[in-house]
């Protein structure tokens, strides 16, 4: 039984995925990164899942790594608890299903990373992010140089990450790490309401946008082309882009089945 993440499937195929360590503002700690790896290494072949939000509970998303676990920890102690961190954001990043995250406060270091590892984010009024480990003597460990830099630019990340100074959800989304701000009430609704609306496009379709705007992003572009019309040209011999034309075509509501 899960003890420090949440998880509820709001709607058929819709995964709410809360951190839920509120009294330690919600940090990540080695339960919860063993919770989090279980979970998506339970669900990554789940051809049912269509949509993961990733929230938090209470005030913060995620406050980062849990320093008072660490306070002490011998370097080998340390050095496994980071193999356990990474392993879990790599299933994170691996999922083949979109997962988005609802940043509802604080997200740093570690939290932070886990929201930029999403595909995109939406953040409360109150939210802060940022990557403030150049003051602890380390380095963001969990994709956090790299994922800033391909979300705001290489100079932007730069000034971030050495500074270590947050940003607040206006400046969040004026450079790019977050795609909306709502009023804190209305943000978990927000997301999902579009993650339903995600969800109810077709699969294979979704499944194919996340492989190739991730792979593409990262190859000179006509190789990024070619894999966009490696998917194109599989996608229009499934069931579901035939079901897609003939739902438009009789005015009905498409029933996607993944096939």
């Amino acid at each position: 039984m899960n003890q420090t993440i949440a998880v509820e499937e709001t709607a058929p195929g819709l995964l709410v995925v809360t951190l839920s360590r509120p009294e330690a503002a919600n940090s990540l700690n080695t339960a919860m990164g063993r919770e989090l790896l279980a979970l998506w290494m339970r669900i990554i072949g789940d051809e049912q899942v269509r949509a993961v939000v990733l929230t938090g509970a209470g005030r913060f998303f995620c406050a980062g790594a849990d320093l008072k676990e660490r306070d002490g920890m011998t370097d080998a102690a340390w050095g496994a608890q980071h193999r356990l961190f990474e392993d879990m954001i790599r299933a994170q990043l691996a999922c083949p299903f979109p997962v988005i995250a609802a940043v509802n406060g604080a997200a740093m270091g570690g939290g932070a990373e886990m929201a930029l590892a999403c595909d995109f984010a939406w953040a409360s009024e109150t939210a802060r992010m940022g990557l403030p480990e150049a003051g602890l003597g380390i380095i963001p460990g969990l994709g956090g140089t790299q994922l800033l830099t391909r979300a705001v630019g290489e100079r932007r990340a730069a000034e971030l990450l050495m500074s270590g100074a947050p940003v607040d959800a206006a400046e969040a989304l004026a450079v790019g790490i977050v795609n909306r701000v709502c009023a804190p009430e209305e943000l978990l609704p927000k997301v999902l309401e579009r993650a339903a609306l995600i969800a109810s496009k077709a699969p294979l379709s979704v499944r194919a946008l996340k492989r190739v705007v991730r792979g593409g992003a990262v190859l000179p572009l006509d190789e990024a082309m070619a894999l966009e019309l490696e998917a194109y040209n599989h996608l229009f011999t499934t069931e579901d882009r035939r079901e897609g034309v003939a739902s438009f075509n009789q005015k009905r509501t498409p029933s996607f089945r993944g096939v």
